[in-house]
């Protein structure tokens, strides 16, 4: 078992490796002269210089990368072209929104998804299960900003239920941090739960066509024991498997959600430092969240052992 784990955790080197190359690599890679963008038409040939100094440009790609990359060893991301400030403090400043919406809207799919999955299994080609499979689709098929939008609309301008945008920080009280963070999750969450719902229906289906869940029936287990106990542990790989997939789903996602919510996020974070060309800060960011989504892919192949012994070896 330690073997696997010291081998799983070494793979991830190369990987970041490989996205660390990448996201340095945006300021080369993008159309133009990034310097001469960011200064603007009205810039100076003096002005374009200093940005390019800034940004490293005027030096050999080998050399500025491995600053760069020592640099990030030492917790140092750039500096802000724009606000002048250390990019891991506004990271710092953004993170909590961020990481509540992702946790909040984690733990709504799971906790809705797995249930809603199982029961279509169990309930196969009954209304029940067409509905399910209906709500999949549905989720699969309306962009997040459309569902945010009309959540917006509805649950907040309509009925006031909720507020319309805007984040308050949980150290401000459980209920108002909690009333921020329902529509932007539901919004978040619904492709995740579609996506969740129907892998665990298809996995369960499989499982309870198994020998072992027959004898259990002949036993006389109880249905949701079955379900539960025997079906769904077995299934577990699969789904867990798809959760950690899906974080991607929440990355991309947490962009346009914040947006739409005005949540002072990461992703808006993000979209600020597209829409001004602040490269030192969509490299750190990006970074961050590729590190983000390379760390929980570590923790679902660790935790693959716990469900199947087998991967061990």
């Amino acid at each position: 078992m330690w073997a696997y784990i010291v081998r799983r955790i070494l793979a991830t080197i190369p990987v970041m490796a490989v996205v660390a190359l990448f996201v340095f690599s945006l300021l080369y890679l993008a159309p133009g002269d990034p310097a001469a963008v960011i200064a603007g038409d009205q810039a100076t040939p003096e002005d374009v210089e200093r940005i390019r100094a800034s940004l490293g440009l005027d030096r050999p790609y080998l050399v500025r990368f491995g600053e760069w990359v020592w640099n990030i060893a030492r917790g140092d991301l750039g500096i802000s072209i724009f606000t002048n400030l250390p990019v891991s403090t506004m990271i710092a400043q953004r993170v909590e929104p961020t990481l509540s919406l992702c946790l909040v809207t984690l733990l709504l799919a799971i906790s809705v998804a797995v249930p809603l999955g199982v029961v279509a299994a169990w309930k196969q080609g009954t209304l029940i299960d067409r509905a399910v499979m209906g709500f999949a689709v549905l989720g699969f098929s309306v962009p997040v900003f459309v569902v945010g939008y009309l959540l917006a609309y509805v649950f907040a301008l309509e009925l006031d239920w909720f507020p319309v945008q805007g984040y308050t920080p949980f150290s401000e009280g459980f209920l108002p941090w909690i009333e921020n963070l329902v529509l932007p999750a539901i919004a978040l969450g619904a492709v995740y739960i579609a996506l969740i719902a129907r892998i665990t229906r298809a996995t369960m289906l499989e499982v309870l066509s198994q020998d072992y869940i027959r004898t259990a029936r002949a036993k006389g287990a109880n249905q949701a024991s079955i379900l539960f106990l025997h079906a769904l542990k077995n299934a577990a790989v699969p789904i867990v498997t798809v959760v950690g997939i899906g974080l991607a789903l929440l990355i991309g996602g947490a962009v346009v959600t914040e947006s739409v919510f005005a949540i002072p996020g990461l992703g808006r974070l993000t979209v600020d430092a597209i829409l001004r060309r602040d490269y030192p800060v969509i490299q750190g960011v990006v970074l961050l969240f590729s590190f983000v989504y390379v760390l929980v892919n570590l923790l679902i192949d660790l935790l693959y052992t716990l469900f199947d012994p087998r991967i061990r070896y």
